[in-house]
């Protein structure tokens, strides 16, 4: 199955750092797209139609898909692992604090079937909309990631979460994950693809789900316009 994973911060003209807590960042140098190029973008790139909406949600900050998505494996509707096409400005794969490696040295340390305890991991303030995808791969939900990025996204991909010499492949590890892995098994090899430039991005097959984070420290409440848009792919 395919997840299209969105974050409003993606449609900006300059990305923004993080804004101070209850507080959106300035308009000014982080004007949002128009509505039509957003409509262009899902439609060519993403291969969504107003007339075949997709089933999903959109939320505050972008952590809150790791819920959603367990709730639909839970119901049966989202087969594990799926794919995800993370439309972002940011990784969100945990390069700055806390860094991946409480993920790497503890999550991993944990029995796969134990690991996705997300209010475990909020109670210890670990999880956030910055990493949340890194422990997604850690619950082993992912079996391919792709992330297209905003032009002027800042480099931000941990390059310890990736294979020796390589970029296009993501394979967790660390001394307990390789210490357990008589239990726990080896850590998925996952297919991973960067689209530095938007436009060279296709999606090949069609989506399942959409999930689209609003982020607001990331964006200007201005760029809450182009929710309008969105809802008219998406069935909440």
């Amino acid at each position: 199955m395919r997840v299209l994973d969105i974050d409003l911060d993606f449609f900006l003209a300059d990305c923004y750092p993080l804004a101070p807590v209850g507080q959106r960042p300035l308009l000014k140098g982080h004007e949002p797209w128009t509505k039509e190029a957003v409509e262009t973008f899902l439609e060519k790139q993403c291969g969504l139609s107003k007339k075949q909406p997709l089933p999903g949600k959109i939320f505050p900050t972008h952590d809150e898909a790791l819920r959603f998505w367990k709730d639909r494996m839970e119901k049966g509707s989202l087969s594990v692992p799926f794919w995800v096409t993370h439309i972002d400005a940011h990784s969100d794969l945990g390069i700055g604090k806390p860094g991946p490696g409480f993920v790497l040295n503890t999550v991993l340390a944990q029995t796969p079937c134990k690991r996705d305890d997300l209010l475990h991991w909020y109670e210890m303030k670990q999880l956030d909309e910055a990493n949340y995808l890194l422990f997604a791969l850690a619950f082993r939900w992912i079996s391919r990631l792709d992330n297209v990025r905003n032009p002027n996204s800042r480099p931000d991909i941990p390059k310890e979460i990736l294979l020796p010499d390589r970029t296009d492949a993501i394979r967790l590890t660390s001394f307990s994950a390789r210490l357990l892995e008589s239990r726990n098994g080896p850590e998925p090899v996952v297919p991973f693809a960067v689209y530095d430039d938007y436009r060279s991005f296709q999606a090949e097959t069609a989506f399942d789900y959409m999930t689209v984070a609003i982020s607001p420290r990331y964006a200007p409440k201005e760029a809450d316009e182009l929710l309008s848009v969105f809802k008219q792919y998406m069935k909440e």
